[in-house]
């Protein structure tokens, strides 16, 4: 079966680009105006992943955002960005409130592609056993599920492959290009800041004071450790 790509994109002309590049990859693509009524179409399609616009004609690609990370049948689904805006401060808005990956425009057909088929292929990689733990953090891999102690972690795609690498290596520290290279792969896209955004983002999941950790520390002039004192 294709895999589903939905394409947030109000430009007719761009959107069909898009979408003439998905199907002749292989995917199954519908797209989506960008309007109020956006979410609930993605909502009712369940695609594999969303490349989403920010800029829209009545609806904030953000706000958008935050709508499929806030659906439990979605959290997971990997969404990519794909628009004009190219500060850095809107490329780190984008990342921190949930999406894998930020395109801006004029963009590569090409590029875009690999991107989308990057983030589908890391999606289907299953690791081995069932379960991981350290410290307070348990980890269903199986089930794709995130538990800190008793409660239930809504973490996206992205987010639940860091923080498993680092629940399956705790005491360990990893600079921010090992990173990239052991839970991103060779084929990833994003720099070495962006790293920095995922685990402050992962912070807030799992520590009681995010501003000072005890579990995902810094290292200072190196990188990240997971501690998980027993």
């Amino acid at each position: 079966m294709a895999r589903r790509v939905a394409v947030v994109e109000d430009e007719a002309e761009l959107a069909t680009l898009v979408e003439y590049n998905l199907i002749r990859s292989g995917f199954e693509c519908r797209i989506f105006p960008g309007s109020k009524d956006t979410i609930a179409g993605i909502l009712a399609w369940r695609p594999d992943l969303v490349v989403l616009d920010v800029m829209l004609p009545d609806a904030d690609g953000f706000e958008l955002c935050r709508a499929i990370r806030r659906a439990p049948s979605l959290a997971h689904v990997p969404i990519l960005f794909l628009t004009a805006r190219s500060d850095e401060v809107d490329r780190v808005l984008g990342l921190e409130i949930g999406g894998d990956d930020y395109i801006t425009k004029p963009f590569s057909p090409r590029e875009l592609m690999a991107r989308v088929k990057a983030h589908l292929r890391r999606q289907e990689r299953e690791p081995a056993g069932d379960t991981v733990s350290a410290g307070p953090v348990r980890i269903d891999r199986a089930a794709h599920r995130v538990f800190l102690e008793n409660r239930e972690l809504a973490l996206t795609s992205m987010e639940f492959r860091l923080l498993e690498f680092f629940v399956s290596h705790p005491g360990l520290t990893y600079s921010r290009e090992q990173l990239l290279t052991e839970v991103w792969g060779t084929e990833h896209f994003i720099t070495p800041r962006s790293v920095d955004v995922h685990i402050r983002r992962l912070r807030e999941h799992i520590e009681e004071a995010p501003a000072e950790p005890k579990h995902l520390v810094t290292v200072r002039g190196f990188g990240y450790r997971f501690e998980a004192p027993e």
